[in-house]
């Protein structure tokens, strides 16, 4: 009997460890693109983006001094990391070059010229007060021409102040433009 009358406060307790006006989103949100570059792909669908592990999980990570990546479970990303980059991503090349660029699944009825797949591997608010990007891009026919296709690796760096999660989502949202402009250039 005396265990029933445990079980309400447990569960009090409980109830008070997941306040949930302690838990704070962050979107993936660059600023909106000025048409600065010519249009080198014309219509093209984007793949949804491939990251790390630690990259697509819910919580945002950075790097401690020890080198380990930690996450705390109050501060989590708006929406689906990879599918938040995917979008910003097609947003940020349409905006940059006027070019046509949406993420799969391709939605008008006539296809696209090019298909773009982007393959991150490290996208780390690292402990030196750098975002480390890097990883790979491909630029395809659609309809299978062969021999017409781009790969291009890019490694750069964003600045970030702090380790603060508004912060790194910032300095995230700065590596999406980044890494667009690359794309748009194919270069």
């Amino acid at each position: 009997m005396s265990g029933l009358r445990l079980l309400p406060l447990c569960l009090l307790a409980l109830a008070a460890c997941s306040d949930p006006e302690k838990v704070a989103r962050y979107p993936i949100d660059p600023p909106t693109a000025q048409k600065v570059l010519p249009d080198r792909l014309g219509r093209a669908e984007l793949r949804e983006v491939t990251m790390p592990q630690y990259a697509t999980a819910q919580e945002i990570p950075y790097q401690t001094a020890d080198g380990a990546l930690r996450s705390n479970p109050d501060n989590l990303w708006a929406n689906d990391p990879a599918q938040a980059v995917t979008q910003a991503l097609a947003r940020q090349i349409s905006g940059l070059t006027g070019a046509t660029v949406l993420a799969e699944p391709w939605p008008l009825s006539s296809p696209p010229a090019r298909r773009i797949e982007v393959r991150i591997e490290q996208m780390l608010p690292g402990s030196d007060g750098l975002l480390h990007v890097a990883g790979v891009y491909f630029v395809t026919p659609a309809g299978g021409e062969i021999g017409r296709d781009i790969v291009r690796r890019f490694d750069f760096t964003v600045p970030i102040a702090d380790q603060e999660p508004g912060t790194i989502a910032k300095a995230q949202s700065l590596a999406v433009t980044e890494l667009a402009r690359r794309i748009a250039q194919l270069g």
